[in-house]
């Protein structure tokens, strides 16, 4: 069985365990450990179209903001029908909730190739301006559909994200991210990214890897959307908004463009950052800025953006020395 693998389903049986033992964790901590690990998903979904594509996408949050509307129309609306009057049993719900983060995700990968297909071909500013666009026009159209809530947004959202689901997520979307990279055909995203003329000139098609890598990020931030929603038990389209998509931007800037592990590391460290800064609530946005800013200028190719490779061979190689 391939290495990858093998870590994946690791990862997802360390999720299991964690969650069925949830129950005794501290209901912050759980908020904020179940908070990092959709923030997660959403940056190293992200990365694969701003770091290993070399696009700028300012969208983000729309197609997060799809498929949280999505699978939670799903779980509203066919969740009684399909689940009785009783609810159903854990493993029906279970079943209903994939599905519906399945659906959500599906749903968000459509809008990312509606959106890629007219606009990859731009590139920069034009390219980051229409996802910004495209961004808003998301938000304003589910303010205004009265069927989801309108400005209201939509409540009473079964109450199905686990730290199993998750941290589940989490491990698919780093093990797709990473495999997809290092396969022959990822080698066309770093082909892009390094240089898209000279890629065009061999007869690398670069938009249809820009628009893949488009659609498989959008899926992952629809699935990141579902769990948020049927987390936060409510949505409502404020929480979608432009500034929502800088903060994910953030956590991929500072955990290094095109780099997996640092992403998550900034992933992590940006989602506990305001937690830990509570203690003096009333500045507390202030100090983030300013620590924002202060790692841009200290860091500014990513505060996590090592040569893990060369790190884990040199440890190898010093601690074969000392045994010798």
């Amino acid at each position: 069985m391939p290495k990858p693998l093998i870590t994946l389903l690791a990862a997802v049986l360390l999720a299991f365990g964690v969650s069925h033992f949830s129950d005794r964790f501290d209901p912050y901590y759980l908020d904020v450990l179940t908070g990092v690990g959709i923030n997660v998903i959403l940056a190293v979904s992200l990365n694969l179209v701003n770091g290993y594509t070399g696009q700028f996408s300012l969208g983000h949050a729309g197609f997060m903001s799809v498929g949280a509307y999505l699978s939670a129309a799903v779980t509203l609306l066919l969740g009684p029908r399909l689940l009785g009057e009783g609810g159903g049993t854990a493993v029906t719900q279970g079943m209903l909730f994939l599905g519906a983060l399945v659906l959500g995700g599906m749903g968000a990968a459509a809008a990312g190739l509606a959106v890629g297909i007219p606009s990859l071909r731009l590139k920069g500013d034009y390219l980051a301006l229409v996802t910004l666009g495209f961004g808003e026009i998301i938000r304003v159209v589910f303010q205004n559909v009265e069927a989801l809530g309108g400005a209201l947004g939509l409540n009473g959202i079964p109450n199905y994200t686990t730290v199993f689901w998750v941290y589940s997520f989490a491990a698919l979307t780093v093990f797709t991210v990473v495999c997809l990279v290092r396969s022959t055909y990822g080698r066309g995203f770093l082909a892009t990214h390094d240089d898209e003329i000279a890629s065009e000139a061999v007869g690398l098609d670069t938009t249809r890897y820009k628009i893949v890598a488009f659609v498989v990020g959008a899926f992952f931030a629809g699935v990141a959307g579902g769990l948020y929603g049927h987390f936060k038990l409510t949505i409502t389209p404020t929480g979608f908004d432009f500034t929502k998509s800088i903060e994910i931007v953030v956590m991929v800037i500072l955990g290094g463009m095109g780099n997996t592990p640092g992403v998550i590391l900034a992933a992590i460290l940006l989602t506990v950052l305001p937690e830990v800064l509570r203690a003096v609530d009333e500045y507390r946005m202030v100090l983030y800025s300013l620590l924002l800013i202060v790692l841009m200028l200290v860091r500014p190719r990513g505060l996590f953006n090592f040569d893990y490779m060369a790190i884990a061979s040199r440890l190898r190689s010093r601690l074969l020395g000392a045994r010798n």
